[in-house]
């Protein structure tokens, strides 16, 4: 029984992956990013719709390990399961991406943490920053090769460690709040306040990666029912985590001072309120929980590969497992493509803010993918009484999912959405060789359609590009 296995992961565990994919770098640039678009007036409502809606969706995959545990990996095994093989591999290798994305995002951030006080690092895409990172990046590989437990039990470690700061600054800033600077930046500039919230959306989209966590790892929870527990206890802690460091700087400084702030600005937030020792505090602390939060997503990525092969969506070669039982090869994959990534880096003149919109877009669909399944079970649930018991509300939840996924791909805006087909494209190709290797059909007619629009908007976006570097 997985209950009583103590080589599974428990319940405290579970947690700790899905907080520590959540708390990584995006809560330590929140100060920045919110202030560049909006004051606390539109903080507030931004807050209230993606965490409503990521209420909703954690409340989704709450519901499905409790009524699917069939379905491990769930962010690939549910869009697979409700909509077919291609689907469940735009899930997972969208989802893979948007990791792999965010562990670049977090070497840059580090290095660019650095470059405050060791000037060599820059803003983290300099030739000596991307050669560090990429020392720690196989660092971290060969602790991942070293098996699952030993991995789990160090990231249990840093969450716990990194969110103490948090609670400092939280404290800190609370006791310092000013009345009067709060009410002057409430309004958050001339732009309207539908505008100052659009522009915030893939920044929440950002921080709130992680939330699915315990879902994707669930094969080795000891109890199925652990993992919709540990879903919504991580999300309601990050939640109350996010809100007051979005919020709190606008009482201590004025709007358009955090706006101009250097990357991590919660750092810069904390200097300007008690010094230098404040900023390399926080800095410090980042560093901590940026490395633990890149443990947990170098998890999570090797676990999706690992699922999408056993599916025969990929090569088989990713679903053999080490002496360890581990996706050694899945392993291999993520750390050469999330090299490949931070070396890109040296091109981009705000790598950071590129990552980040990158990630958020990239994540979008599977989520998506996810609220769709959701509406299809509770609706296909037979008529018996006890299923009928509560079908209202899962119907609501499902559809509120639905809706908010849906949104956010709307504001990811069309030249993202392009970004994003070009990265399916050969995704799409490698999962049909896959196929073929496999001995298994390779399209639907449904499936051919959702191929040709993939194929068609990497098409576009090759244009695109072509036609701005001959401008």
């Amino acid at each position: 029984m997985n209950a009583t296995n103590p080589s599974k992961a428990s319940l405290p565990a579970l947690w700790a992956m899905v907080v520590g994919s959540m708390v990584g770098a995006g809560i330590y640039s929140l100060p920045r990013n919110f202030a560049l678009a909006t004051g606390p007036a539109g903080a507030i409502v931004s807050w209230c719709i993606a965490g409503g809606g990521m209420y909703l969706l954690a409340r989704i995959i709450q519901y499905l390990a409790e009524i699917r545990p069939d379905l491990d990996s769930g962010i690939f095994a549910y869009a697979r399961d409700g909509f077919g093989d291609y689907a469940g591999f735009i899930s997972a290798f969208g989802y893979w991406m948007a990791g792999c994305f965010g562990n670049v995002s977090y070497w840059v951030l580090i290095k660019s943490t650095l470059g405050t006080f060791i000037p060599v690092f820059g803003d983290g895409n300099t030739l000596t920053a991307i050669a560090v990172s990429s020392v720690g990046i196989w660092c971290f590989h060969w602790m991942l090769l070293r098996g699952v437990q030993q991995a789990t039990l160090i990231n249990a470690i840093l969450t716990v460690i990194k969110v103490l700061p948090i609670f400092a600054f939280i404290g800190i800033l609370a006791f310092k709040i000013d009345p009067d600077v709060f009410a002057t930046n409430w309004q958050g500039g001339s732009a309207t306040l539908g505008s100052q919230v659009s522009a915030t959306m893939l920044v929440t989209v950002f921080v709130f990666l992680g939330i699915e966590g315990a879902s994707v790892y669930s094969r080795h929870a000891r109890s199925r029912k652990h993992v919709g527990i540990a879903t919504l206890a991580g999300f309601a802690f990050v939640l109350l985590l996010l809100v007051l460091v979005t919020l709190l700087p606008f009482g201590v400084l004025a709007q358009a001072d955090i706006a101009l702030m250097r990357q991590p600005s919660m750092a810069a937030v904390l200097g300007a309120v008690v010094g230098p020792a404040g900023a390399a505090f926080i800095s410090a602390a980042l560093i901590l929980s940026v490395l633990g939060a890149y443990l947990a997503w170098s998890l999570i990525c090797a676990e999706v590969v690992y699922a999408t092969a056993l599916a025969g969506g990929l090569p088989r070669a990713f679903a053999r497992l080490n002496a360890k039982q581990l996706p050694a090869n899945a392993i291999w994959l993520t750390s050469a493509v999330v090299q490949a990534f931070v070396i890109s880096t040296y091109w981009s003149n705000d790598a950071f803010s590129l990552m980040l919109r990158m990630t958020s877009t990239m994540a979008l669909i599977p989520y998506l993918l996810v609220a769709l399944f959701g509406l299809k079970v509770v609706a296909g649930q037979s008529s018996d009484a006890d299923a009928q018991r509560g079908r209202t509300t899962r119907y609501g939840i499902a559809i509120g999912a639905t809706i908010y996924t849906a949104f956010l791909l709307y504001t990811c805006g069309i030249d993202l959405l392009l970004m994003a087909a070009l990265l399916y494209a050969p995704g799409s190709l490698l999962y049909a060789w896959a196929r073929r290797l496999h001995g298994q059909p390779l399209f639907s007619r449904r499936e051919w359609c959702a191929f040709a629009v993939v194929m068609a908007g990497a098409g576009v976006a090759i244009l695109t590009m072509t036609g701005v570097m001959l401008r």
